[in-house]
């Protein structure tokens, strides 16, 4: 027996009908009846009378006490199902921000939970406001006890905003390139520089090979900005968030590019 064809032949035969996914979703959410799946789904008794025959012939569904539920493995395919079309769903909406732009950085866990983010709002720069994406982050470092954030590249506004966070007692944490090193940690006041590092309230990784990608994680939001793949920074677009799944997302890509410096 191919394990691998009998899985993906499982996938087709409820990928390939838009009523059995409706009538699979209705049943993962809740046990229910023929009368009662056609009240929910808008679908002809016919239709759902016809494709519940074929579920349950197939094993993905079972009748107890004239009820039906989901077999185990059906919940399974079916949550992979809807997790991709989630995320072909995420990517089409967000299509510029993410179509030829350069996703290496990115860990492989990253890339298979990108629907953490389905709940973020995309920033774009317009000629009106050429600075919009700027501000939006500037705004969120200027309203934040704790910042984390992964800096390819120094903005001239930056030592002042991380410096402006420590003095309030926040805390910063940084992933930056050893280019800019000096540059950023020499322009915050040094008596303020030396208090914070010593008590633990600022830390700065050197990360020796180019950074790919832009990402602040502060108090209430997360921005992510990317490198298109002719190598450029896209400065026009970066998504936000302030969702919790959009923020735990986040934090694991920091946590994974940090452990590749320390």
């Amino acid at each position: 027996m191919n394990i691998n064809n009998d899985i993906t032949n499982d996938i087709k035969f409820l990928a390939k009908s838009e009523i059995r996914l409706k009538i699979l979703s209705e049943l993962y959410n809740e046990p229910n009846n023929i009368r009662g799946l056609v009240k929910q789904t808008k679908i002809t008794y016919s239709s759902v009378s016809n494709n519940v025959g074929k579920l349950e012939k197939n094993n993905y569904i079972k009748k107890i006490n004239n009820k039906y539920y989901v077999n185990p493995m059906a919940k399974v395919y079916f949550k992979s199902l809807m997790d991709f079309k989630s995320s072909i769903d995420m990517i089409n909406d967000y299509n510029d921000f993410w179509d030829k732009h350069n996703l290496k950085q990115l860990s492989t866990d990253s890339i298979k939970n990108i629907t953490d983010l389905k709940n973020s709002t995309l920033v774009e720069a317009t000629p009106i406001e050429i600075f919009k994406t700027h501000n939006t982050i500037k705004r969120q470092m200027q309203e934040s006890k704790t910042v984390k954030a992964i800096f390819p590249y120094l903005h001239p506004e930056y030592p002042k905003l991380i410096e402006n966070v420590l003095k309030n007692k926040g805390t910063v944490e940084l992933i930056i390139p050893q280019s800019i090193f000096k540059e950023l940690i020499f322009r915050i006041n040094g008596k303020t520089r030396r208090k914070a590092i010593k008590k633990g309230k600022l830390r700065v990784y050197n990360f020796k090979e180019n950074l790919n990608l832009y990402l602040t994680i502060c108090d209430r939001n997360i921005g992510l900005s990317l490198f298109k793949t002719d190598g450029s920074f896209d400065q026009n677009r970066i998504l936000i968030s302030n969702d919790l799944k959009s923020y735990k997302w986040a934090e694991k890509v920091f946590d994974n590019i940090k452990q590749q410096v320390i």
